[in-house]
């Protein structure tokens, strides 16, 4: 598993064109508002406050950079289906991250991430659904399984495997606050990078 020596924020780019010069590799991380995507990413840095979380979804809106052992990048994707962030952003959000996955030949991989306690949204399966199209590297991630018992969050899983059509074993379960899942995700991670460190 690859340990954190460093990790630093870099940048915010509005577009691809934006995104860093050079050929360090990249690993996304994409979900809807509030599923607690900056939190993972600071719990999988070690990091408390590298990325900043906030109790009102939406607050992030450009691809954000972070520079991990000046190796490779996290890059914090604008979360999408929160109704109550303005029209412009709602409307920039799809062509700024479609736009990246797509055309970003650094990038390795995608995390993506779900909440345990809500069954996949419509914004989900039609992310899922092209992200299957563009044959983009995925790696599904089911936060937050602290707020439910052992037995329900077995019901869970089956509920979200059986709406989005993939394995239940194919899911990591995440939980910042018990920490599971870290040492599966960083695994997942480092094979996608190639790194044995």
């Amino acid at each position: 598993m690859i340990k954190v020596k460093s990790a630093q924020f870099v940048l915010s780019a509005p577009s691809i064109k934006g995104c860093p010069d050079g050929d360090w590799p990249e690993i996304a991380f994409a979900g809807r508002s509030n599923v607690g995507k900056s939190s993972l990413i600071n719990c999988l840095l070690n990091r408390k406050g590298l990325v900043r979380t906030s109790s009102t979804p939406g607050r992030t809106q450009m691809l954000n950079y972070f520079a991990i052992n000046e190796e490779f990048y996290f890059v914090d994707l604008p979360g999408y289906g929160f109704a109550r962030a303005p029209r412009p952003v709602r409307e920039q959000w799809k062509p700024m991250v479609h736009g990246y996955l797509m055309g970003r030949q650094n990038l390795r991989a995608l995390v993506w991430l779900l909440d345990v306690r809500r069954d996949p949204s419509r914004e989900d399966l039609e992310f899922l659904d092209w992200l299957e199209e563009q044959e983009i590297s995925t790696i599904p991630v089911i936060t937050k399984i602290d707020k439910v018992s052992r037995n329900e969050l077995t019901r869970r899983i089956g509920r979200i495997a059986s709406t989005t059509g993939l394995e239940a074993d194919f899911f990591i379960p995440f939980s910042v606050v018990e920490r599971r899942g870290h040492s599966e995700l960083w695994e997942l991670i480092s094979s996608t990078l190639g790194t044995e460190d």
